[in-house]
């Protein structure tokens, strides 16, 4: 899979049922040795006073339970 294929799509937590954001506006972790994805780190905006901004989520690819044509469905323990 390539990036191109995943870029855009809505990262949802199934656990929660919170939209976190979409991938495009993310940062990668990517193995140097093995070029895979390691983590998606989102960045937090300042939403009610709940998260600080500038703080920021980083979803471990494991977390990914499925990937389909408009998000990606991710569980966080």
């Amino acid at each position: 899979m390539r990036y191109k294929d995943i870029s855009g799509k809505e990262i949802v937590d199934v656990s929660q049922g919170a939209r976190l954001g979409v991938l495009g506006q993310t940062d990668l972790e990517i193995n140097e040795k093995t070029g895979q994805i390691e983590s998606f780190i989102i960045p937090n905006y300042k939403w009610f006073g709940l998260k600080k901004e500038g703080d920021e989520t980083k979803i471990r690819w494991k977390a990914i339970k499925k990937i389909g044509e408009d998000m990606i469905m991710i569980e966080v323990d």
